[in-house]
């Protein structure tokens, strides 16, 4: 997984074909605008994709996001991203290689953009980037998986001039800042 992770990481800086990509954006009850285009969001999602894709992208409030953790994590909180991965299809039909919905909820994102002193829209870009990733199987379950994944975060979101979010200054405080796979 490490040495995936750092060809990842180099061919990060590359920018060969773009894969395709069939991405729906869906926003849960009482949540408000983002503020943030389609056409920037699928930027986002298009640079930390290495293959075709199927990804809804889901924004959703407190209590649906604490209601996903604790069901498929069982963690009684918000986090900020929670990436669903489905298998390829067995049935034979024609699927894309990576086939997932990612779930960003807004209050948290909000807290921790605030609490770490950043611009709102760039710490969404690196969660949608980071849940890209795990959606394609990257993990950072490890120490050198951690590294290399946040290389490679760190790399894909230089192409937008959005600073490292690994510095001092963004590390999460206290509960609620993980990002994991929930499925």
């Amino acid at each position: 997984m490490a040495e995936r992770l750092r060809s990842a990481a180099h061919g990060a800086l590359r920018t060969p074909a773009s894969p395709t990509l069939a991405l729906a954006i869906q926003t849960g009850p009482r949540v408000p605008a983002i503020g943030v285009s389609r056409a920037r969001l699928r930027r986002w999602v298009l640079a930390a994709l290495q293959s075709d894709a199927r990804i809804t992208l889901r924004f959703v409030g407190a209590a649906e996001g604490r209601a996903l953790n604790r069901a498929y994590r069982g963690k009684d909180y918000a986090t900020n991203v929670l990436t669903f991965s489905y298998p390829a299809d067995e049935t034979g039909t024609t699927m894309p290689a990576t086939a997932a919905d990612i779930v960003i909820c807004v209050p948290v994102v909000t807290r921790e953009a605030r609490a770490q002193r950043k611009p709102w829209d760039h710490h969404l870009a690196h969660l949608v980037i980071h849940g890209v990733l795990h959606a394609q199987g990257l993990e950072h379950d490890d120490e050198i998986e951690a590294q290399a994944m946040e290389a490679l975060e760190t790399a894909l979101l230089r192409r937008f001039r959005i600073a490292d979010p690994y510095g001092e200054s963004a590390r999460p405080a206290g509960r609620g800042g993980s990002t994991d796979r929930a499925a």
